[in-house]
């Protein structure tokens, strides 16, 4: 029994003893391979700058790759912000050259067909009496100059007939009279035909035609069939649809671009792949008070019956300012807002690496995708117009002047000129 612990002992020593040496062993033969760079290269997110890792991957909250601290960011300036080729790749960073250009401001706006004020004619009675017919029965019928549009029973145009008549009569006793009964009829609005059928036949007309005086469409029916009306009643509401008004909204912000005569191109949401284009007839006085904006009208010519009131446009208004004739303009996409003020980084130039520097910039009137600038940059110099902020980011990492991170003294500040 002694003889089988005392091997047992042995065998344990013996494998703990050959574990001693190899383990010893390996640790003096076999190298560790450790990349330089990975010990001292920090990882961050272009667009989230807080984020470092001591190791390559993806930012835990965007899901962009991330790039190298130091590789990215290079720090020989102290005002200005070095990009390397691959981080320039990575957060995609696109610059333009300023240049002078006309101030274009591109107004979009929504508008609606309306029927001309001055086309909408009212028919009314010109006597009292009864409505007997209705030739015209439903609004959106269409009317001509002259039509018979109703038929009216009056008692006293029967009697004035008969004062016609008898005037003839005494003609030549009393000259004044028959005139007098004519004029009567004409104000009643019979025409010269039914006055002179009246005296040669001498035989009163008991109803009397209601006759349109003008060409158009019935938008108001105003009265039935057996009704009892007085004079001046209204009987149709007549327009003429002809010729009609686009009525665009425009915001207030916006006034100092529009005058009168300015082209607008609009399409029609009935009418799809066709485009029109009218002008600016006329520019209402008035802001509205909850809506902030003014009304502006085209004229339309609608001959064809292609528009109707109620259709709705969508309108686009190219406009200048009169009193700017030439001015830098940047795009919207290249600046940066701090509340008080606005930024924009300027790649320096002659340098071998892609060097940036952070320029306040004066700005002008809005253009919507783009913006005039007054003072900050001058003509022909390159900035950043896409990444702007990424190479905001990589300032502020760096401890370079940046949207927040303002240095009262700017060593590497490129002149500005005044425009």
């Amino acid at each position: 029994m002694k003889k089988y612990i005392q091997w047992i002992l042995i065998f344990v020593v013996g494998i703990g003893a050959g574990w001693l040496f190899f383990a010893k062993s390996s640790d003096s033969k076999t190298p560790v391979f450790t990349s330089e760079k990975e010990k001292t290269t920090e990882w961050t997110c272009a667009m989230h700058p807080q984020i470092r890792q001591d190791h390559s991957g993806k930012c835990p909250i965007c899901g962009m790759n991330l790039i190298p601290l130091q590789q990215a960011y290079e720090t020989h300036n102290a005002m200005t912000i070095e990009l390397s080729p691959d981080a320039m790749q990575l957060i995609n960073v696109q610059t333009s050259v300023i240049k002078r250009e006309e101030p274009i401001k591109e107004i979009r706006m929504f508008g609606r067909v309306e029927t001309d004020e001055r086309s909408i004619t009212v028919l009314p009675a010109h006597l009292p009496g009864r409505v007997d017919r209705l030739l015209v029965n439903f609004t959106g019928d269409v009317v001509t100059q002259g039509e018979t549009i109703a038929v009216l029973y009056s008692p006293i145009l029967v009697q004035a007939q008969q004062e016609l008549i008898e005037a003839k009569k005494l003609n030549s006793t009393v000259p004044g009279a028959l005139e007098a009964a004519r004029e009567k009829l004409r104000q009643w609005k019979l025409t010269p035909k039914q006055i002179a059928s009246v005296e040669n036949n001498e035989h009163p007309i008991s109803e009397f035609e209601v006759k349109s005086t003008v060409s158009g469409v019935i938008t108001k029916k105003l009265v039935n069939q057996g009704d009892y009306i007085s004079q001046g009643t209204a009987l149709y509401e007549v327009t003429d649809l002809s010729r009609l008004w686009l009525l665009f909204d425009v915001y207030e912000s916006d006034l100092a671009w529009l005058k009168q005569g300015e082209k607008i191109d609009f399409t029609m949401q009935s009418l799809p792949g066709k485009k029109f284009s009218g002008r600016v007839s006329f520019i209402a006085p008035i802001v509205d008070d909850k809506s902030r904006t003014v009304k502006i009208r085209v004229e339309l010519s609608n001959n064809g019956r292609q528009f109707k009131p109620g259709m709705f446009a969508t309108g686009v208004l190219k406009a200048s300012l009169a009193h700017v004739k030439e001015g830098l303009v940047i795009p919207r996409s290249a600046l940066l807002w701090t509340g008080k003020r606005s930024v924009v980084y300027v790649k320096l130039p002659g340098r071998s690496i892609p060097s940036f520097a952070m320029r306040e910039v004066e700005l002008g009137p809005d253009l919507g995708e783009s913006i005039v600038v007054i003072s900050g940059l001058k003509e022909g110099e390159e900035i950043v117009t896409n990444g702007v902020f990424s190479v905001d980011a990589a300032a502020q990492l760096a401890g370079k002047n940046s949207m927040m991170n303002r240095m009262e003294t700017l060593s590497d500040k490129p002149s500005t000129a005044k425009q």
